[in-house]
Parts: C-alpha cells; structure tokens; sequence
C-alpha cells in the first residue's frame, strides 16, 4: 500500500434516541443556531420537532433555512450564508441527508469570506475556516456527515463540482437509525447505490498489498447486497436501517481509501450529466458505473474478476479474467435494477444533444480518473454506453 496521513475529527453518536446528544454538544459553540434542511420531511416524520424541543430547552436563536434540493443548489447556499452574516450565527445544524450537508458546508465556509460561493466550489477561493457545522443525518448515502468533501451545482452555468475542505468536517453527527425509516423506497434505492459506488470507487486503485481494505470494502458490499433487498421489503426494521446507515458512513469516510487512491471518474462523468438533466445523482451512478466498469476492463482484468468472486460469487472454474468480470460487471447492474435503479440514461429521456458539453465539462482540469486517466474520447464512448 502506499504511505499515508489520515485525519478524521468527526464525532458520531449512533444509535436510536441519540439526538439527546444535542443537549451537551450544542452549547459549547454558542446561542445563535442556522437550521438548514429539504422539503420539510423532517416536520412530518418528527425530526424537526425533536430538535426543536431541544433547542427551545437550551434557549437558542433559531434560524431556518428550508427547501435545500436533491442536488443543492449554490443559490440556496448563498441563501444560508446571507442569514449567517446578518444574524451572526454561532453554528450551522445540518438535518437530512447528504444534499443538506453537502449545502450546509458551503453555508459554514461561504459565511466566513466575502467573495462568492461560487469561487470556493471552483477553488479560486481557498476555504480556509468556517462556521462550526453539526449534522442530524436523515438518509443513509454519502458519509457526508463524516468527511470534508461537498458537491454543489449551478444550474445557471450548468456545472456541478466537488470541492472540500477541513474546515467543513462536522463537529460531530447525530445517526438514529429510525430517522430513515419514513424515506421512500426511491431514495432508500438511491442511498444504496450511492453507498456502493462510492466503495467501488475506492476499490478501483493502483496500490499493491491492500488486503485491509479490499476485505473491508467487499464485505461490505456483501452485505449491502444481502440487506437492502429486506430494508426495502421491511422498511421499519431497525436492524435493516442501522445496517445501512453504518455502510453508508464507512463507504466515504476514509477508512476504505487508507493506503490507496481511489478512481472516481465515475462521479465526475455523472456529474457532467445531472448539471445538464438534475437526475438524481445515485440514478446517473447507477447507469454510468457499469459501462466505466466495461470501458476500463483491461486496465487490470484481475482486479475486476476478484471483485466478481468475492463479492458476486461468480464461478471463475475454465473462465479467463474479462469473462469473470464481465459477469461480476453484470451481476452489479442486475442487482441494481433488481432494486429499482435505472440501466440507461433514456430511462430520464436523455439522449445524446448535450453529449459533447458534458464531455467538456468532465475535462474542465484535464483528463482524469486514478485507476485510469480518461481523455475526451474515452468520456465521450462511456456516455454512449449509457444512452
């Protein structure tokens, strides 16, 4: 594996009834509190009263910010960042998934420069400090309530770029299980694709002597595999949800990249798609991975088929490398769609108009991709893959 530094200062508390943990954490950072948050799920499966019964007894200053989107917006961030300059806010809570923490990062950090929002996400600013940030997750997905990383869109410039800092990693998150049990079926489909594209990901390096995290990710994987179908069927079983919840934290928080670098071309080719269609992230990783998958095969035949056996249970007995991983690769795409994530971008009436300024848009920094460098033709045949 190769040399590394890990750093990771993110409390959790886990567990059902963990919210309590606001009472003792809150006060240290100060009385004037930003409360960011979705469409409002929060106010009718109890979330959002829990909070606030907690926050009246500790006399805060409570400021809201609602409707942050699927994929959040930089408008609505500047929305935040305006009623944290004006009100003075100590700190920013986070309550949803990883959208709302995602914009609550921009909000921490865009509060404490002057210039735009905008110039943090395309790293012409340097966020150097921000706002203490804590999040009350809603959604199992992007382990955002454990790490530094952010990805925002501007739908007016049609661009959607991560960016991250570590200034933004939250003070600690509140996970309780039960918050999840009241998602939709989609957006439990979602937070499990999500969750095992960003392990695959990581997976897919170059370093040599990795069999830490090459257990940890497959095991995970396995297991993912095994209890989303019951977490789906049965979607108020706490043991289904804390199952998930846990993988979704683990799958981004950068235990599974010690010693390695991760690809993640992938996301950056998904991206480029929902800046141009705003499809649901997960959605366009669903489609995408398998044909990067395909499109990198040769790269290292050997890495794809452990995958395939170790995870899929793929029989390798007469079989060469490329035919074990493209049944392994198969194997994953039917297991999503088994689920109800989508195979193909016509399934959201993409097509191919806008194929060229997505390829554009994923070589904004040049070629890309850590398991293999990506150059515009190689993009440009892994979105006709998916059409």
């Amino acid at each position: 594996m190769n040399n590394f530094s890990f750093y990771n200062p993110v409390k959790i508390h886990f567990g059902e009834g963990s919210i309590e943990n606001l009472r003792m954490e809150l006060p240290q950072y100060g009385k004037n509190i930003l409360i960011v948050y979705g469409g409002g799920s929060i106010k009718t499966n109890g979330v959002y009263d829990s909070i606030m019964s907690i926050l009246n007894d500790l006399d805060m200053n409570v400021f809201e910010l609602s409707g942050v989107e699927p994929n959040p917006r930089v408008e609505t961030a500047r929305k935040g960042i305006e009623i944290c300059k004006q009100h003075n806010v100590d700190i920013v809570l986070a309550v949803g998934g990883g959208s709302v923490i995602d914009c609550s990062k921009l909000i921490a950090a865009g509060a404490k420069v002057e210039e735009d929002a905008w110039d943090i996400v395309t790293k012409k600013v340097l966020a150097l400090e921000a706002l203490p940030l804590a999040t009350v997750l809603t959604l199992a997905a992007t382990a955002s309530e454990m790490n530094s990383g952010s990805v925002i869109t501007n739908l007016e410039t049609k661009e959607k770029y991560g960016w991250g800092s570590p200034a933004v990693f939250p003070k600690f998150s509140i996970l309780d299980p039960s918050y999840t049990f009241t998602v939709p079926a989609n957006q439990t489909v979602n937070g499990v694709v999500d969750t095992m594209s960003h392990i695959l990901e990581q997976y897919f390096n170059n370093a040599t002597n990795t069999p830490i995290t090459d257990e940890m990710s497959e095991g995970i994987l396995r297991t993912l595999i095994d209890v989303a179908p019951k977490a789906l069927e049965d979607p108020f079983n706490y043991e289904h949800r804390e199952t998930l919840m846990l993988a979704g934290t683990i799958g981004l928080n950068g235990f599974l990249s010690l010693g390695s670098r991760g690809d993640w071309a992938t996301h950056n080719i998904e991206h480029a798609v929902s800046a141009y269609y705003d499809i649901a992230h997960a959605s366009g990783l669903a489609i995408i991975f398998p044909n990067w998958m395909k499109h990198n095969l040769h790269v290292n035949p050997a890495r794809f088929a452990k995958l395939a056996i170790n995870v899929f249970n793929i029989d390798a007995t007469g079989k060469t490398d490329e035919q074990v991983a493209l049944e392994g690769i198969e194997a994953l795409s039917a297991f999503w769609t088994s689920i109800g994530a989508p195979n193909r971008l016509a399934d959201f009436e993409i097509d191919a108009s806008h194929v060229e300024g997505m390829v554009e848009h994923c070589l904004v920094y040049g070629p890309f991709g850590n398991f293999n460098k990506l150059e515009a033709e190689d993009v440009r045949k892994i979105l006709e893959m998916s059409l």
